[in-house]
């Protein structure tokens, strides 16, 4: 029913002002490479190792001048002191009121903002993304601004939003699992989550109004490449009741199957009653998987699908992959199924659609197989975004104050493993039959230097564009400018945005990012040793040649 709902979609049109211009895009630049390794196919040439040098301060900074130097060392340490991180806000709102705003912009230009943004509009920020292009490097553009609201201001609009009129008007009447319910302490959902936007469902008019901006996002990648990528919340594009509801069912429906294939013993009609008694015990009656939608939240459900199949046939005809972002555990089975069926409509030709695959979860590596799995006996292609994941935090406190079971790896450690293992999956079915894609988004130069070394005994060549890497703009540039100087489709997730409108971002990953930003030792070295390097050989005035 839903997947011909989803196709459904396709012969609809959404209205919208077509000639709103929303100032956020996504724009990537695809990277030329030189032959690093000749490709698997090539049998008559012995393949050559890949080799990257992540100690080369030459190579990682050239694109960088002696100032722009001197301010990320500046940003790195001042980001290790717990009190500064702790009171930021207080201390940039202070700054504001002692400075003025025009000197208190400038400050933070010269600072954080000028680190971790790219700058306030699409006109400036051009030079910064030429700049990036010309050392072999793309831009993934996201428009930074955020809602500056209260605590219990986000807490409201959530509720209003995960809770259906039915359940309104029934309080204390809800036989669904405590995990796909709303619950208020866990309402603010940007607290406790790393370098992730965070939006909150208002009404239907400003899902619009984000789909727009989204499919501006799409036709600025595809003018700015042949080979682009553009990405998407779904929580942006509709009411998140939906998806807690449809999450629910489907994650039901698997421990349904999983108990069918226990039941080895029994005939299938056998099983079916068990578990139905089963269910009888607990509630004393049949609940329906899906509670009862009223009118307009049907309504609300079939638009936010057509918005998603609306960006997804812009992203076709604009030559642009479209990448859906992960979300909370509530709302990712959700997330995934609509993003698997977009696959099979759009990823006959090629890899359209990505899905994100959080490897801090327990369950990463079986979602990763079932859906390669499936991509290849439908045959379409499979496309993955593979990140370690934004809300651990957030998710470790959810599940021990509801009370279910921690969906997160049991530490660091484990997650690395768990990311190795998917990734190693995903090159293997791409050297298995090329039907395959992936982007490694990782900080963690271990991580990029064991996808090297598995290209290096698959064959895998740059050239290929089967394997991308992506690091967020102002961190680990030893790692992104040596990829993209040897040829590799490499990619900086760049904010933007009004200096005023972006402080609740940059207060936020100053929050989020302080343990990386402790444990950046070893790219504060790196650029003293470079900072160093030039000084003893004259170049004080050093400026990128490009």
């Amino acid at each position: 029913r839903l997947r011909s709902t989803v196709a459904s979609t396709q012969r609809d049109e959404v209205e919208g002002g077509k000639e709103k211009q929303v100032d956020e895009c996504t724009v990537v630049k695809a990277v030329q490479a030189d032959l690093i390794s000749q490709s698997k196919n090539t049998t008559d040439a012995q393949t050559q190792k890949i080799a990257i040098d992540f100690d080369n301060t030459h190579e990682a900074y050239k694109s960088k001048d002696n100032i722009e130097l001197l301010r990320s060392l500046l940003v790195f340490k001042l980001c290790t002191f717990d009190f500064l991180v702790d009171k930021n806000k207080e201390l940039m709102d202070l700054s504001k009121k002692v400075f003025g705003q025009r000197l208190f912009e400038k400050l933070m230009k010269m600072t954080f903002y000028g680190q971790f943004v790219a700058g306030e509009d699409h006109n400036s920020i051009k030079p910064l993304i030429h700049k990036n292009q010309a050392f072999g490097v793309g831009s993934v553009l996201d428009y930074s601004v955020e809602e500056d609201l209260t605590q219990e201001e986000a807490e409201k609009k959530e509720m209003d939003a995960c809770v259906s009129e039915a359940e309104k008007e029934s309080p204390g009447v809800d036989h669904r699992e405590k995990k796909y319910q709303a619950h208020r302490q866990f309402g603010d959902r940007r607290g406790g989550v790393i370098s992730a936007r965070t939006y909150f469902y208002a009404d239907e008019a400003k899902c619009d109004n984000q789909m727009e901006t989204f499919l501006n996002c799409i036709k600025a990648s595809g003018g700015a490449s042949v080979d682009g990528f553009s990405a998407i919340k779904m929580t942006a594009l509709g009411r998140p009741q939906f998806l807690l509801q449809f999450s629910e069912v489907l994650v039901k429906w698997r421990r349904f199957f999983n108990l069918l294939a226990a039941q080895q013993g029994k005939s299938g009609m056998e099983a079916l009653e068990q578990k139905l008694e089963l269910e009888q015990l607990k509630t004393g009656q049949l609940e329906p998987l899906l509670r009862k939608f009223t009118i307009e939240e049907e309504k609300q459900m079939k638009r936010m699908l057509q918005r998603v199949d609306v960006l997804a046939k812009h992203a076709v005809e604009n030559g642009v992959r479209l990448m859906v972002d992960a979300e909370q555990t509530y709302f990712q089975p959700a997330i995934s199924r609509l993003t698997l069926e977009m696959q099979r409509i759009f990823n006959r030709e090629k890899p359209i659609i990505f899905n994100t695959y959080q490897c801090y979860l327990k369950e990463a590596y079986d979602n990763v197989s079932v859906d390669v799995e499936l991509s290849r006996r439908e045959g379409w292609y499979f496309g993955a975004k593979l990140v370690r994941g934004a809300y651990m935090y957030q998710e470790r406190s959810r599940a021990e104050e509801i009370g279910y079971e921690d969906p997160i790896n049991p530490d660091y450690e484990a997650t690395n493993r768990m990311y190795h293992k998917c990734l190693e999956f995903v090159l293997e079915e791409i050297d298995h039959n090329r039907k395959a894609n992936v982007m490694v988004a990782s900080h963690n130069e271990d991580t990029v230097k064991f996808t090297l070394e598995k290209m290096n005994q698959m064959g895998l060549s740059p050239t290929e564009n089967k394997v991308y890497f992506g690091q967020l703009l102002g961190m680990c540039d030893q790692i992104s400018f040596p990829l993209g100087q040897a040829g590799f489709p490499v990619y900086k997730y760049v904010p933007y945005g009004p200096v005023n409108e972006v402080i609740p971002y940059l207060s936020r990953r100053a929050l989020e990012n302080r343990g990386f930003m402790k444990g950046s030792q070893r790219e504060r070295s790196l650029l003293w040793k470079e900072l160093k390097r030039r000084l003893l050989n004259g170049q004080i005035l050093y400026k990128p040649v490009y």
